[in-house]
Formats: structure tokens, sequence, C-alpha cells
């Protein structure tokens, strides 16, 4: 199994207290402590507005943070997940993209979805299109950026997208840029997956990953894709305790931080995300967890630990308990 592991950039309620001018500090240094102790990847959300709803704390904009991360690590992948397609037009996302690859020395993943926030799609005035349009642009869109990257041009004349002999130069370090298709629904955007996708990323519970997986299977069949060929990932939620008692407190700790910015229920609602997933237990616990993933084919797991921005012994944790046991998975 492959780590990646979300750096706290504000989304997730996860820098307040910390004064915006120190931010980027705490995000640097995390990204440091990813690459010096193993981590495969780091990895931020291409989202405006903080969840579970939107507040005035800071929200740090994702490509401009991929390409400071390039700029200042020297081994660790950098992805997001995952980009709204519909938030930038794909052959200038494919510029962006380009440029922070060869910066980084060609470590950029491309995580790209169909989009689903509400609020901050129409507070920044992309209305809100139906899933089946946000989805189209999702293939209209993956489609104009292969051929970009590949060739160093491009051309499509597509519903929603259009480009006329648009130049990519230079081109990503090795020509392309890992594709990675987010998102499980099974008719759209598995298929799209199946057809372009190096990696996909979608529920990681074991039944729902057993599903999605079988779905995408089935999806490879018909297109004829090699379907061993995809890698399956998952991201997870992680509160990691070396007791039951130690995650319970993290976990009740959580919600009332959350309560302080958020209305009570939003914040407890938010929680359904965290108890009884498989991330979230002692080491031995998340370790048998991952472990029945891995040999059901999940090999590249995304973790956010909500807390790392003020107190790091979760991911210290989890680095020196839970990476080693499941490395070879």
């Amino acid at each position: 199994m492959r780590f990646g592991m979300f750096i706290p950039q504000g989304w997730r309620l996860d820098l307040t207290g910390i004064p915006p001018a120190e931010q980027w500090s705490v995000m640097s240094s995390l990204a440091a402590t990813a690459e010096d102790t193993g981590w495969d990847s780091i990895w931020v959300y291409d989202h405006f507005h903080t969840v579970p709803a939107p507040t005035d704390e800071a929200t740090h904009e994702a490509w401009s943070l991929v390409s400071a991360f390039a700029a200042t690590t020297s081994r660790v992948d950098i992805g997001q997940m995952c980009t709204a397609m519909s938030y930038r037009n794909p052959m200038y996302l494919a510029k962006v993209a380009a440029t922070a690859d060869l910066i980084s020395g060609g470590r950029v993943q491309m995580g790209i979805g169909g989009g689903w926030y509400e609020h901050e799609w129409r507070a920044y005035g992309y209305g809100f299109p139906s899933a089946g349009v946000r989805l189209a642009r999702l293939d209209e869109g993956v489609q104009i950026m292969k051929q970009a990257w590949e060739t160093g041009r491009a051309t499509f004349d597509g519903k929603h997208y259009q480009v006329d002999d648009a130049i990519c130069a230079p081109q990503p370090t090795a020509g392309r840029i890992p594709l990675w298709i987010a998102g499980g629904g099974e008719k759209k955007t598995l298929r799209i997956a199946a057809q372009y996708a190096d990696y996909t990323n979608f529920d990681g519970t074991p039944d729902g990953f057993a599903h999605k997986s079988s779905v995408l299977q089935q999806h490879c069949t018909d297109l004829g894709r090699d379907y061993d060929a995809i890698v399956r990932s998952a991201n997870y939620n992680v509160i990691l305790g070396e007791s039951d008692a130690e995650v319970e407190r993290q976990l009740v700790a959580l919600e009332e931080r959350l309560a302080s910015f958020v209305d009570p229920a939003a914040a407890k609602a938010t929680m359904g995300a965290f108890r009884g997933m498989p991330a979230v237990g002692t080491p031995a616990q998340v370790v048998d967890n991952l472990s029945a993933l891995a040999d059901a084919g999940m090999s590249y797991g995304i973790f956010y630990f909500p807390d790392i921005a003020h107190d790091r012994s979760s991911v210290e944790l989890f680095t020196r308990e839970v990476m080693p046991a499941l490395r070879a998975k």
C-alpha cells in the first residue's frame, strides 16, 4: 500500500486559531514532515468555502498550493483530491498543471472530478448545472487535457468546451500527468474512469469499495480496458489513539471544536464520516481494517488528520505503527 497525506488548508476548519499570515508556514512544515518520514504523496482539496458550512475562515486555493509545494519539496508526489473540472477552463488547467509539474520535476498528480459543493459554485458565479452536465464537462475536459499534455496541442469541438490548436508548451516532464478520476457515480463517473484513469478514488468502506470496484471492472470489460492497470485508491479520515478511551476523547474534542464555528447539528453530522470508519481506532484496529481493504484491492490510501496543524501526535503514531505494517500489502 502507498500513502498520501492531506495537508490542512482550512477547508475543513483545520487551520482555525492560526493567523492567516502564519498558515503557509504550518502547511509547508507539514509537507516537509511528510517528505522526511516516508509518505508517498501530499494532497489538498479544491474548494473555496469551508465545510460543514461556509464561514469566514481561510480556505487556501488548491493549485496555488500545488505550485508552492512543487517548489518547496523534492520527493513526494503532489495532488488535489479533487479538482472540479468546471472551476477552470480545461485547456487553462492543463497549462497550469504542466507548469506546476515542471516546477516539481514531474511529481504532480491530476485529481479531477465533476464537483459537488453547490454553495461555492453559486457564490463564485458558476451556477450549478445538473450532474449530467458536470460529468459531461469532466469527460470533455479530460480529453482536452490528455491531448494537450501528450501532443503539446489540443483541438476539440465538444458540446461544452472548444479549443482550436491550443498550445501547451512546455509539456509536462514525462509528456503526461497521471489522472486520478474521483467519484463513485456508477453510470458515468466510473465509466469515465474506466476509459481514461490511471487511478480511481471512491468509497473506502469495505462494502462500498467492493461494490464500486465491481462496477469499474464491468466498465473496463465493456470498454476493453485492462482493469488491473487502474490503481484503486480511497480517502480516510483518521482518529488514532493508543486506547479506545483516547480515540473517544479525540472524537468528542473534534465535534466540540467544529461546533464552535458552525451549527452544532452540522458538527454532529460531520462525525458520521469518522465514527465507525476504517481509519478510526487504535493502531492495531486501523491496521486490521486497512489490511482487509488492501486484500480487496485498495492499494493507495490518502489520509486526513483533522488535528495536525495543532498537534502532530496522531500522524506520528500513524507513521510509526500503521504505515510499516501495511507497506507490504
